[in-house]
């Protein structure tokens, strides 16, 4: 499926880099390790065989460079994103290749939109952001959910997690957020991004069968405020979150995701549930699978073998559901995820 081309993996070493790597080896790619910490990388390509790795730094632009000399595309895997995004990207340009990243934060998202929308567009370049759990997921799902409607009341997402375990980058990602946002929180509403102080409300959600109905944090903002606006007329965007997650996430000795599988998976558990409102009508999309970090590497592989295969509705900037036919890309994913969408 992947035909032998090459795909660096920036920041390949990590958690998220290391699913990357392999379900690009189980689609056929051939991944290229990269990172700037010579002896990780060393360590996983002792653990990869036949794999090669090329020590690189979002500070050196010339690494970047020799990095990506003849990869047919790159997924950046490597946070804070508020700092290598913006370099991976100049280097994916320079190179004349397609740019995929699994950002979550809100604001390197938005910072991706901005700079680089009108000189992707100018050079015909895909550059995908937020092509991960966050962002890419709860975007396709909408999506999906709206069908034939172009623009919406409102759309709200909900995540149903049975637990939440950071990583190490999600911990480092969420800090550098809240430094650029002076510790303020984050809503999208009227259609745009909106600082506030308030506390955030405890309410019930209606999840599918059998999760039910849980207590989840209202406006527990993810990276779907940006990408789910960037293509469809909706300005009222609320993401959610079950209340015992997001304490896990923000507790400072919440233990790092174990595996409990072959393939490094945790036995964390989740529901993504969509609903999308317009006009008073309402429509629906759920997903449910494990693990939120593994999951994000057959988004972002899947990402990429369909802009190699021209598979794909537009270039510059885009966010899955604006670049991939949203319901063929979801069952795609019926290997990891159950997917249920609107008929």
């Amino acid at each position: 499926m992947g035909s032998g081309h090459k795909v660096l993996v920036f920041g390949a070493y990590g958690h998220t880099g290391r699913f990357v790597v392999a379900h690009l080896r189980d689609r056929g790619f051939v991944p290229v390790l990269a990172g700037r910490d010579p002896d990780k990388l060393a360590a996983l390509a002792a653990s990869v065989p036949g794999a090669e790795s090329r020590v690189a730094s979002a500070a050196d632009a010339n690494s970047l460079d020799h990095a990506l000399a003849g990869t047919a595309a790159v997924i950046n895997c490597a946070g804070p994103f508020a700092t290598t995004a913006a370099p991976v990207i100049e280097a994916a340009l320079r190179a004349g290749i397609p740019y995929v990243d699994v950002a979550a934060e809100i604001e390197a998202n938005a910072d991706t939109f901005t700079h680089f929308a009108d000189r992707a567009r100018a050079a015909g370049a895909v550059i995908v952001p937020a092509m991960a759990f966050y962002g890419g997921l709860g975007d396709l799902l909408v999506t999906a959910a709206a069908g034939d409607w172009t623009k919406a009341d409102e759309a709200h997402i909900a995540y149903g997690l049975s637990h939440w375990h950071p990583t190490a980058g999600t911990r480092a990602a969420g800090k550098v957020s809240q430094e650029r946002r002076n510790g303020r929180r984050l809503r999208y509403t009227s259609g745009r991004l909106d600082h506030h102080d308030d506390e955030l409300p405890v309410l019930d959600w209606h999840f599918p069968e059998p999760l039910g109905t849980r207590s989840v944090i209202g406006d527990f903002t993810m990276a779907d405020v940006v990408t789910v606006p960037s293509h469809l007329a909706v300005p009222e965007v609320r993401t959610y979150m079950t209340v015992e997650a997001a304490r896990e996430v923000s507790a400072p000795d919440t233990p790092t995701p174990a595996a409990v599988d072959e393939r490094g998976r945790s036995d964390q558990s989740f529901v993504v549930d969509v609903v999308v409102r317009a006009g008073g009508e309402e429509r629906r999309a759920v997903a449910r699978g494990q693990d939120i970090y593994a999951v994000t590497a057959p988004l972002a592989v899947e990402a990429v073998h369909r802009v190699l295969t021209g598979r794909t509705r537009t270039v510059g900037v885009a966010s899955a559901g604006e670049l991939f036919d949203a319901p063929g890309f979801l069952r795609a994913l019926s290997p990891y995820l159950s997917v249920e969408l609107p008929h």
